[in-house]
């Protein structure tokens, strides 16, 4: 089964400072019929205007992820991170038993763009922690998270890996799925046909009970690969 989320078909919150859209219920936008997919519970992509942000809030028992695609985050929590996670970055924070933080556009002459994502981890009660790091520029396919922090990924806390793959004007790449698995596929930028089903950016399809993907880019294309748990 392949589901596609179209990008215009995800909810949508205008706050002028913020323009949000959220491809599961989130804050006033709710539908029973995305609750979320997995372990996945929220994927907004977000634009934040020049010196704006989210103040300091709280967040418990959470993998928050955050994707930087342009601009730069000025983070600051309670466990005494302040910093920067600059465009091509990527940010976890696992909340645990309870973190409070904030989260800014840092600069004052272009909005800044992202992806948050937020996961549910195995295990609740967990000590909160902090990481980020800069992967090399997108080419062929890199892992961003997994358990173990293998192939030099952040470390997240569920059965779950998170793949950036970018591919090239013209090429064809099989995605393999192993049994009883879910597969989420955000497409970050680009134009792509995967199984018969042309999607661009923003788009994401679901997948599940397949046995492999065929992915074509019909022009220069980046995608997050999420691989899931069953449900």
């Amino acid at each position: 089964m392949i589901y596609l989320r179209a990008a215009n078909d995800r909810g949508h919150a205008q706050h002028g400072w913020l323009d949000s859209w959220h491809t599961f219920s989130f804050a006033d936008y709710y539908d029973a019929n995305f609750m979320g997919f997995s372990a996945l519970r929220v994927i907004n992509e977000d634009r934040i205007a020049e010196g704006q942000g989210f103040g300091t809030h709280p967040h418990k028992d959470m993998e928050i992820l955050t994707y930087v695609l342009s601009g730069t985050v000025e983070h600051q929590d309670s466990m005494g991170n302040k910093e920067q996670i600059h465009a091509g970055e990527f940010q976890i924070m696992s909340a645990g038993t309870g973190v409070r933080h904030s989260e800014y556009n840092g600069r004052d002459d272009s909005p800044l763009h992202l992806y948050q994502i937020w996961i549910l981890p195995q295990q609740t009660g967990l000590p909160p922690r902090y990481e980020q790091r800069r992967f090399d520029a997108p080419r062929g396919r890199q892992l961003v998270l997994s358990p173990d922090a293998r192939e030099g990924s952040l470390k997240v806390f569920q059965d779950m890996t998170l793949s950036r793959w970018a591919l090239t004007e013209g090429q064809q790449e099989t995605l393999a799925l192993t049994p009883g698995r879910r597969v989420w596929i955000q497409v970050v930028r680009g134009e792509l046909d995967i199984n018969g089903q042309p999607v661009s950016t923003s788009d994401a399809l679901a997948v599940w009970d397949e046995t492999d993907v065929t992915l074509h880019a019909s022009q220069d294309s980046e995608i997050l690969v999420f691989d899931l748990p069953p449900v």
